[in-house]
């Protein structure tokens, strides 16, 4: 599963196998979804090639969720969550009179966490713009008057902007190799990984974050030997693949199924990357509605 073909995925085929999820019977889900139950049992396979993971054991009172379709029904709930909420807010998007709109979103999180805000805006805002790169990139770009806004990972130098810090938020979990011993754990600790090398940014990059992540290290009893990171994550993982080392990412990007990288949680860090809207105080008034779209 490339990162691309994630990228194309229908979110409703998410909200389809939620509801059957949650009844654990396709004929009780489709009459929820108004739907017969054949195209809806097709979808749910679609999903299952698409992730290329089985969600569902088929027996004959029903359906029960492997272990895979419960990690991904936590993994979308919340998208889904975040999907009602922007639907809530774009109904006020007309009364804002915005018909054009340059959008900065960060790459910290994985951007599926952003497809039903983009959908919809584009369903709605006459003219889109786009632009997708690292938060502190994207702050330059608010403040020289390049983007009317921007959605940026916290925390993060913002002096002279606007901040509104969003619920939107997710832990640090370690991509590591597969081939690794600590792989084999369904958990770790920063300290099981203090041998290890880390690929990680120069504080240059992003000095906020840079200075929050080494307190937390350094309360851990984490000094880790610092490897420079690529900037863009499909080398990253292909380095993480290859046995280079272990990244820190937010748990969205546990989403992707990379040959050869594992995701874990670890149990003993408070890491976590927030999300907050960034935009010079005059464009407040036209976007900052985008706040509870997210």
């Amino acid at each position: 599963m490339t990162t691309s073909s994630l990228h194309s995925l229908d979110i409703r085929l998410l909200r389809y196998f939620a509801v059957v999820a949650q009844e654990n019977n396709m004929s009780r889900a489709a009459q929820r979804l108004f739907m017969s139950q054949p195209p809806l049992s097709r979808h749910i396979r679609q999903l299952e090639e698409r992730l290329g993971v089985t969600l569902f054991v088929r027996h004959t009172k029903g359906l029960t969720l492997t272990d895979e379709g419960l990690r991904v029904l936590e993994i979308i709930r919340p998208l889904l969550a975040q999907q009602d909420k922007t639907y809530a807010a774009l109904s006020q998007l007309g009364q804002a009179g915005s018909q054009s709109m340059r959008l900065g979103l960060t790459t910290a999180f994985e951007q599926g966490v952003f497809a039903s805000l983009e959908m919809q805006l584009e369903a709605q805002v006459t003219t889109l713009n786009i632009v997708r790169h690292g938060s502190p990139e994207l702050v330059r770009q608010v403040r020289r008057g390049k983007l009317d806004a921007a959605l940026v990972a916290l925390p993060l130098e913002t002096d002279g902007l606007t901040v509104i810090p969003l619920a939107l938020q997710e832990p640090l979990i370690a991509a590591l190799p597969a081939q690794w011993p600590e792989a084999k754990a369904d958990s770790l600790t920063l300290a099981a990984l203090s041998e290890r090398p880390l690929f990680w940014f120069k504080r240059e990059r992003n000095p906020a974050f840079f200075d929050y992540t080494r307190d937390i290290f350094r309360h851990a009893g984490y000094s880790p030997t610092c490897v420079e990171e690529p900037l863009e994550h499909d080398v990253l993982l292909a380095r993480i693949a290859r046995g280079d080392g272990v990244s820190l990412f937010p748990a969205s990007f546990a989403a992707i199924q990379r040959q050869g990288v594992v995701f874990r949680p670890l149990s003993d860090s408070p890491l976590r990357v927030q999300s907050g809207l960034v935009m010079l105080a005059e464009n407040e008034a036209r976007f900052g509605w985008l706040a509870s779209a997210v």
